[in-house]
């Protein structure tokens, strides 16, 4: 029977996989898209490239962090693991911020700036009147 740590351990080396195969996913998607955009809008398509790619490493980031924590509180909970744990979390943090940053021009406590949308103005065209 497996016991609890070796079954912990399973799911966190599985996540580290997880967050892995999510950003290779996701680069090669992000440039497939951006090589067979139309040339029309190239202007804006390596914005859009970079914002994908981003969007893709924070994913697996989050899915990486997730493996260390399970790994380093269930299966070797020394303080030295914890101390390095802390330290990759802090590292990876800041990397997911830098990111965030990147892609949405903002902190992520910083509010979304509100989008106001105007209704077409009433243009009166019928030929009766």
């Amino acid at each position: 029977m497996i016991d609890y740590r070796e079954m912990m351990g399973t799911t966190g080396t599985a996540l580290d996989g997880a967050g892995v195969v999510i950003m290779v996913v996701g680069a090669v998607l992000s440039t497939t898209r951006f090589l067979f955009r139309r040339q029309g809008e190239l202007d804006r398509s390596y914005q859009v490239y970079r914002q994908d790619l981003g969007r893709a490493i924070l994913l697996g980031l989050e899915f990486l962090i997730a493996g260390d924590i399970i790994r380093t509180v269930v299966v070797a909970p020394t303080m030295e693991n914890v101390a390095v744990l802390g330290l990759i979390v802090l590292i990876r943090t800041f990397l997911s911020m830098a990111l965030q940053l990147e892609i949405e021009g903002r902190w992520p406590w910083q509010p979304a700036p509100r989008v106001t949308v105007h209704p077409p103005a009433h243009t009166d065209t019928n030929p009766d009147d």
